[in-house]
């Protein structure tokens, strides 16, 4: 249980707030390159800010403030330039560190621009996806964790707006126990309501829980119904990468980033970033655009009854349980039992790192020296408790991103069916 103070403190994410102030901290990313390929300006609203992505006639990125200094109107109608946007309105145009350069109606000789800015903010382009960074300079490195920048893999990314407080989409991951009911008997539920019983899956019933702290963040291990401590499940575990990303997937080949990044203190833009990866000897086709794809967030029909259709799949069930507890849940009122321990260790080490910035240093995962940042390679399971080849599932069942919106479906089943081929010899 949190006092109403703690939970303020770990919510409230917008500038001048101790939680914001760790947040900018760090590269969050808030689009996909596919979209700024197709669109010359995108809306973002990250830790409480109001902002315009924008691609400049030279092919560079811009993330600045959303409204014109001049007469306030929305820069979203901006006009791509060669060194910058230009507002619709009256002409004035900003470059990407969001200073006036241009003022067409002011007299020769004035310097007036000299004197209005707007909001501006470094991104950079990774994996195939855009990174912002809203903090204090020196602007640390863009962390180039294993996903992003490993060789032969295919790559897509579904993203989602969550009406609710970025900690609930964090904490579930600190919760391993929630696999076997919601992902296992409210699953069954599911499927039977869809008239579905033969989609039912076995419940792993877990037998140990366990959580460490390392160089990234936490390890989240478990032991399973039938299962033992020599199990990946607990010798590897796989990781909560501080402060707001989950490294999971079935196996080493089939691996996913969910990223939790606060738009405000009420709304998470919820970035499902999937790698495809079959293996030596198959050969993956190099990718000239990483699909970048809305997924629904799911919610009650037009007669108030569930969206079963958006359920039948893990990142569909862990979204409605999230915002359900409400738009910021209120840990006043909860009650914790040994199998939170993740949970508790995690709020732990949000205020360490809290007190970390308080005290000038860098929090954990600032990462400067481009010597440790070619390839950081996070620790996970090997082979999945299910054990064997893993079959890729991609007939809108399981996967509930990629699944039912994949732009990669025909190509990942043909690579994953070789790469079977393959390893029977």
């Amino acid at each position: 249980m949190l006092s109403k103070e703690e939970n303020e403190l770990l919510t409230q994410v917008g500038p001048g707030t101790a939680m914001g102030e760790l947040l900018r901290r760090y590269w969050h990313p808030i689009a996909g390159v596919a979209e700024m390929q197709q669109y010359p300006t995108k809306a973002v609203k990250i830790l409480g800010e109001s902002l315009v992505l924008y691609r400049d006639r030279k092919g560079r990125l811009g993330l600045i403030g959303d409204t014109c200094a001049h007469r306030r109107v929305s820069m979203i109608y901006g006009i791509p330039e060669e060194d910058g946007l230009r507002c619709p309105y009256h002409g004035w145009k900003y470059n990407r560190e969001g200073r006036c350069t241009e003022m067409p109606a002011e007299p020769p000789g004035s310097t007036f621009k000299e004197k209005i800015s707007i909001a501006g903010y470094p991104v950079e382009e990774l994996g195939g996806l855009i990174f912002a960074y809203l903090g204090p300079k020196p602007v640390p490195l863009v962390p180039h964790w294993d996903l992003l920048v490993t060789d032969g893999a295919l790559r897509e990314a579904g993203w989602t707006v969550i009406p609710c407080n970025w900690m609930q989409c964090m904490e579930n991951s600190l919760d391993p126990v929630h696999v076997e009911w919601l992902h296992g008997v409210f699953d069954s539920y599911v499927v039977e309501r869809m008239g579905r019983p033969d989609l039912k899956r076995k419940v792993f019933r877990h037998e140990k829980i366990g959580f460490s702290v390392f160089e990234h963040g936490i390890i989240k291990r478990r032991v399973v119904e039938g299962g033992s401590e020599q199990d990946d499940d607990w010798k590897a575990g796989h990781p909560i990468v501080f402060p707001n990303i989950l490294r999971s997937g079935l196996s080493a080949s089939d691996a996913t980033l969910q990223y939790r990044i606060p738009m405000d203190d009420t709304h998470t833009y919820h970035v499902v970033y999937k790698t495809w990866m079959p293996g030596e000897g198959v050969s993956v086709p190099k990718q000239e655009k990483v699909p970048y794809f809305a997924v629904p967030c799911p919610g009650l029909d037009e007669n108030g009854q569930p969206q079963w259709e958006h359920l039948d799949n893990n990142n569909g069930q862990d979204t409605l349980m999230w915002y359900t507890q409400g738009a910021i849940a209120d840990r006043s009122q909860e009650r914790l039992g040994e199998s939170d321990a993740g949970i508790i260790l995690y709020r732990k080490m949000l205020k360490e790192q809290l007190d970390k910035i308080q005290r000038g240093e860098d929090p954990i995962n600032v990462i400067r020296d481009p010597a440790k940042n070619v390839y950081i390679n996070l620790p996970h399971e090997e082979k999945s408790r299910r054990g064997g080849y893993q079959k890729l599932q991609t007939d809108g069942r399981r996967r509930g991103n990629i699944g039912k919106y994949s732009h990669l479906k025909d190509q990942v089943e043909s690579l994953f069916a070789e790469a079977k081929k393959r390893s029977q010899g």
